[in-house]
C-alpha cells in the first residue's frame, strides 16, 4: 500500500474519532446541566473543583503562551512540543474535573446585575461555543504535528492557538466573576 493511501486511511479513522469526541463531550456537558439535584451523586470535595479548574486553565494559558513563544521567537521545537503537549494534558485534566464537578453539583446562577451580568454572559457564551469549536482543532493540530505534516500543522495552528488561548483565559475570568455567587 502506498503512503498516500495509508495517510488517507489513518486520516479517515482519525476524522471519525474526532467527530465522535466532538459530539459526545458537548452532549455530556449539556446533560450534566439538567440532571436533577436528587439524582446527582454526592462528593463533598467537588465544591472545590471550580478553583482547581481556574488554576488548571491558568496553567493552560501559560503553557500556550510560552509554547507559542518557544516556536515563534526561539525556534525551539522541542520546548514548543513539550509546552503544547502539557497544555493538552492540562486541558484533559480540566475536562475530567469539570465533568466531575457538574456531575455532583448543580449549576451556579450568576448573582450580579447590570453591565457585569451582560459581560459575564457574553464571556460565558463565547467561551462555551469556542470550547466546542476548539476541541477538534486542537486534536487535528496535534495530529498533524505528530504525523510529521508540519505545513498542515502550521496552517491550523494559526487559528487553534488564539482560540484555545481565548477559551483558557475566559475560563478563568468566568470563574472569577462567578466565584462570589458560589456558596463555599
Amino acid at each position: 500500500m502506498n503512503t498516500d493511501k495509508k495517510n488517507w486511511i489513518s486520516d479517515k479513522g482519525f476524522f471519525w474519532l474526532v467527530l465522535g469526541v466532538t459530539l459526545v463531550i458537548p452532549a455530556v456537558v449539556v446533560l450534566l446541566q439538567v440532571i436533577p439535584a436528587e439524582m446527582r451523586p454526592t462528593a463533598d470535595f467537588a465544591k472545590h473543583l471550580p478553583k482547581l479548574n481556574a488554576i488548571i486553565n491558568s496553567l493552560v494559558s501559560i503553557c500556550l503562551f510560552l509554547g507559542y513563544r518557544a516556536i515563534r521567537y526561539a525556534k525551539n521545537k522541542a520546548l514548543h512540543q513539550k509546552l503544547m503537549f502539557s497544555a493538552f494534558l492540562l486541558s484533559a485534566m480540566f475536562l475530567i474535573s469539570y465533568v466531575t464537578y457538574h456531575l455532583t453539583l448543580p449549576p451556579v446562577k450568576y448573582c450580579n446585575e447590570g453591565f457585569l451580568k451582560y459581560l459575564y454572559f457574553f464571556l460565558l457564551v463565547t467561551h462555551i461555543v469556542l470550547a466546542a469549536v476548539i476541541l477538534p482543532m486542537v486534536l487535528y493540530t496535534i495530529y498533524y504535528s505528530t504525523s510529521g505534516r508540519f505545513e498542515s500543522h502550521k496552517k491550523i495552528a494559526r487559528w487553534t492557538y488564539p482560540l484555545w488561548l481565548y477559551v483558557s483565559v475566559t475560563g478563568v475570568i468566568v470563574y472569577l466573576m462567578l466565584a462570589p455567587c458560589m456558596n463555599l
